[in-house]
């Protein structure tokens, strides 16, 4: 699925903010920690905030996170002046301080504005998302960062607390992508499904990378699939089996089941828990078979490593798109 496909599905803000954070390049992780800044700005209701105030919550953002979880891909450095250079050095200090120290302050505030802010809204092919959500204005010191009505709007309807859940999901995926170790395994195999703890992990260490309903709802545009109603804070999530994982003990067990494995990514699906509850062993319907090659081919248009996953799936099933693919697993369970 294409950037514009995705937009087209459902054109609204909120899918013009997910196409920027699950589908555009990632290079760096600095677009989710002005991601992050920018949502923290509008949940507060501002509509404007000067720059060096956004980049302190980047900042923070930045070396806030663990220190095994990399933030450019192994082997990137741009030298000392370099961000992430300022960053590794500054960090210790900023996290005792609980603020960025006034050297990683400066840094954040010299690369941001001809760096990730110029970049935000682009996407692969030189083209940009629908809807822009900051502009940044003014000169030197006095410069500001005026947040759009469109992101305002977001934070207002309630979506800022979803969708911070997804850029945390998202810029966790990516750091794992970035490790030397567990990248290798993830770009390789995808990723796996630990239903003990509900969370993706890669395949061969079987280390945790991030929630699975969190890394999924978004290319669900924050919807449940089976009733189609968005799942908001408070509603609670469950992950359900399309097609429900007891056809293969229907079938006589996982040896006698002819069809794919129901329990990886391309057949599990964030939902309301009572939706989840009602529908039960059931197949899918029409409308959820369709819902659901939506979203796995919106995965598909996404940067590794949930890609690869569902690459893997379609590869072990001969190729073919996912509509084609879901009718032949219909057909093993008629």
């Amino acid at each position: 699925m294409t950037a514009e496909s995705f937009y087209r599905t459902e054109p609204s803000e909120g899918a013009a903010w997910r196409l920027a954070i699950l589908m555009g390049a990632n290079t760096r992780t600095y677009k989710f920690a002005l991601g992050s800044a920018l949502l923290a700005c509008a949940e507060r209701g501002e509509d404007a905030a000067p720059l060096r105030d956004v980049a302190a919550a980047y900042a923070m953002g930045v070396v806030g996170r663990r220190a095994d979880a990399p933030q450019a891909p192994a082997g990137t450095s741009g030298g000392d002046a370099d961000f992430l250079a300022v960053a590794a050095r500054e960090g210790e200090e900023s996290r005792r301080l609980g603020r960025p120290t006034e050297a990683l302050l400066d840094a954040a505030v010299r690369t941001m504005p001809g760096m990730v802010m110029r970049k935000f809204h682009n996407l692969r092919g030189g083209t940009e998302v629908p809807h822009r959500f900051y502009e940044l204005t003014g000169r030197g010191a006095g410069r500001v960062v005026r947040l759009t009505p469109q992101l305002r709007r977001l934070a207002r309807d309630g979506q800022a607390c979803v969708l911070r859940a997804e850029l945390e999901a998202r810029w966790s995926i990516v750091e794992s992508s970035f490790s030397a170790a567990v990248g290798r395994s993830l770009m390789s195999d995808g990723v796996r499904v630990d239903w003990g703890t509900l969370t993706l992990t890669d395949r061969r260490r079987r280390r945790s990378v991030a929630r699975v309903g969190d890394a999924l709802i978004g290319f669900q545009h924050g919807r449940c699939l089976i009733c189609g109603d968005g799942i908001v804070p408070g509603d609670g999530m469950a992950v359900d089996h399309v097609f429900p994982y007891a056809l293969m003990r229907r079938f006589g067990g996982a040896s006698a089941w002819s069809g794919p494995d129901l329990d990886v990514i391309w057949n599990l699906a964030p939902a309301h828990p009572r939706c989840n509850g009602a529908k039960s062993d059931r197949l899918p319907t029409a409308a959820e078979l369709a819902g659901l090659a939506r979203r796995n081919e919106a995965i598909m248009g996404s940067p590794h490593p949930l890609k690869k996953t569902l690459e893997l799936t379609l590869a072990a099933a001969g190729g073919g798109g996912w509509p084609e693919f879901l009718r032949a697993v219909q057909t093993v369970c008629c």
